[in-house]
C-alpha cells in the first residue's frame, strides 16, 4: 500500500541521509516516476523532501527536521515508541538501535518517558534476557530447540521442541511448542528453562490456530478448591496474587480466599512461601499435606 511505502520511504531517507531516485525506487521496486509522485505526496503532506540535482545531489530532508504531526498521529508515534520499548525489554538484538533511531525521529512520542519494562525477575542475569530473544530467533527461523527443565511436580527432563510462540500471562513468560518427546503440543514456563540450545536442524510445523494458549484445566481435571485464611500482616501480598474477588475480608480481621489449586508440590510450596501468615481451612487433604511439609521443615532444624 501506498502509504506504508511512504513511511519506509521517510525512514529510509533519515537513515540514509541522501539517497537517489534509483536507489529508492531499487528498494521499493517501483518505477522513478512513482518515488517523484511520492516525493510530492509527501511535500504535500507537509514534510520537507528536498530533491536536488547535479553532483552531490539526491534526495533528503531537511536539516534538524524531525516527524511530529505529519504521516503518525501523536498517538500512534506513541504507541510505536512505547511497542518498541516492550521489544526492547525483551532483548532483542535489533531493538536498540531501531529504538535511537525512532527516538530520534518522533520528537513528541518521548516527551513523557513515563514507561519503562523490564521483563526479568529481580538479581536475574543478563542471559536470562537473551533467552527470550534465543526464543524469538529460533522461532521465526524454524529452528529446533533442547533444554532441560522442571516442572511442578520437581520432575527433571530433557526436552527437544519445535518453538511456535511466545505468550506472557500474569506475572510469567510461557513457551508453546511441540515437545517432541511427549509428541504433543505443551507449554513451558521460561524461568524453568535451562541450558537452552538452538540447534541447526529446521522443521515446518505451524501453530494450529485452535490450540488454547492458557487451557482451563478446572475443567477437564479434578482439581479441588482450597479455602485460606490469612493473617492481615500479609494482605499487600493477596492482592498481588490474587483477583479481587477472590478475596473477602473477614470480622474477625482475617482475609479468606477461595481458589482452585492442584494438590501438587508446587501449590504446597507456594502456601509455604506465605509463613504463618496463612491457614488452609479446607479440604481436610491439603491441610494434612501442609501440615507434613512443615513437620519435615522443622524436623530440618531441631535434627541437628
Amino acid at each position: 500500500m501506498q502509504i506504508e511505502r511512504l513511511v519506509q520511504m521517510v525512514f529510509y531517507i533519515v537513515n540514509h541521509g541522501r539517497v537517489t531516485a534509483k536507489e529508492l525506487s531499487d528498494f521499493f521496486n517501483v518505477s522513478t516516476r512513482t518515488i517523484y509522485r511520492d516525493i510530492n505526496t509527501l511535500t504535500i503532506a507537509g514534510i520537507p523532501v528536498l530533491s536536488t540535482k547535479g553532483y552531490g545531489g539526491g534526495i533528503s530532508l531537511l536539516d534538524g527536521y524531525t516527524i511530529d504531526k505529519s504521516v503518525l498521529s501523536k498517538e500512534e508515534q506513541k504507541s510505536v515508541y512505547q511497542g518498541l520499548q516492550l521489544l526492547q525489554a525483551t532483548g532483542c538484538p535489533n531493538a536498540e538501535m531501531a529504538f535511537r533511531k525512532i527516538s530520534a525521529i518522533f520528537r513528541t512520542a518521548q516527551e513523557a518517558k513515563w514507561l519503562d519494562v523490564d521483563f526479568s525477575y529481580w538479581g536475574s542475569e543478563k542471559k536470562e534476557k537473551l533467552k527470550i530473544s534465543e526464543l524469538q530467533y529460533a522461532i521465526l527461523q524454524k529452528r529446533l530447540i533442547t533444554f532441560h527443565y522442571v516442572n511442578s511436580e520437581l520432575k527433571k527432563s530433557k526436552r527437544t521442541i519445535e518453538p511456535l510462540q511466545l505468550a506472557f500471562k500474569s506475572h510469567a513468560w510461557y513457551l508453546v511448542g511441540y515437545c517432541r518427546c511427549r509428541k504433543e503440543m505443551r507449554m513451558f514456563r521460561l524461568s524453568r528453562i535451562r541450558h537452552l540450545k538452538i540447534l541447526p536442524e529446521t522443521f515446518a510445523r505451524e501453530l494450529p490456530s485452535d490450540t488454547p494458549l492458557f487451557p482451563d484445566c478446572s475443567k477437564t481435571c479434578n482439581v479441588p478448591f482450597l479455602r485460606l485464611k490469612f493473617s492481615p500482616e500479609i494482605v499487600h501480598r493477596l492482592y498481588d496474587e490474587f483477583q479481587e474477588e477472590q478475596v473477602h475480608p473477614g470480622e474477625d480481621g482475617n482475609y479468606y480466599v477461595t481458589v482452585q489449586y492442584a494438590l501438587n508440590h508446587w501449590t504446597l510450596h507456594y502456601l509455604l512461601s506465605f509463613g504463618k501468615y496463612v491457614e488452609i481451612l479446607e479440604p481436610e487433604t491439603a491441610r494434612t499435606m501442609l501440615k507434613e511439609q512443615a513437620a519435615a521443615i522443622l524436623k530440618l532444624y531441631t535434627s541437628s
